[in-house]
């Protein structure tokens, strides 16, 4: 037996060796496959957790808001006799503490300043100005601040619009 394997004729070498060759081609094609279906599912797993993380943040925030408006509408009422007292002035830094906090958290307000021009991507206009002229929508008013987290508007900013 041992000399009829000495004896196999080239042929069949060459048969053996191409599907060994053969075999391992589509074994390396397999594991490339796999590798990039491994890294593929990578980085849709990074892209998912990152959007969860996101909208968790979003939920949190948009929590926040009401508190905030509050707090600056107590403050912009609070009477003139009142500006200098050190509780009323305590209360105003907590503004600019959560402005900061949320900063640290990529929130961070829409400039909705008057004479901005209009942009309905970052601005809800919540009143028009119709007797105004002009070709230009600009802000009149800011009536609720809009934020942003990172890149994305978390809430619009409501304002009143006129032309300029």
């Amino acid at each position: 037996m041992n000399e009829e394997a000495k004896k196999t004729p080239k042929s069949t070498k060459k048969n053996l060796q191409a599907e060994l060759e053969q075999q391992l081609a589509e074994l390396t094609l397999d594991l490339q496959r796999t590798r990039a279906d491994f890294e593929n599912y990578r980085k849709r797993v990074e892209v998912e957790k990152s959007a969860a993380r996101e909208a968790g943040q979003s939920g949190a925030v948009l929590k926040l808001l009401p508190v905030i408006d509050n707090i600056e509408r107590a403050i912009a009422y609070m009477p003139e006799d009142l500006r200098e007292n050190k509780w009323a002035q305590g209360v105003a830094s907590l503004v600019k503490n959560l402005d900061k906090s949320l900063e640290g958290l990529s929130v961070r307000r829409i400039d909705a300043k008057p004479g901005t021009v209009f942009n309905p991507d970052f601005h809800e206009a919540i009143q028009f100005d119709e007797d105004a002229q002009g070709d230009q929508e600009v802000i009149a008013e800011e009536l609720q601040a809009g934020y942003m987290l990172g890149d994305r508007v978390v809430r619009h900013a409501m304002v009143k619009v006129t032309r300029q």
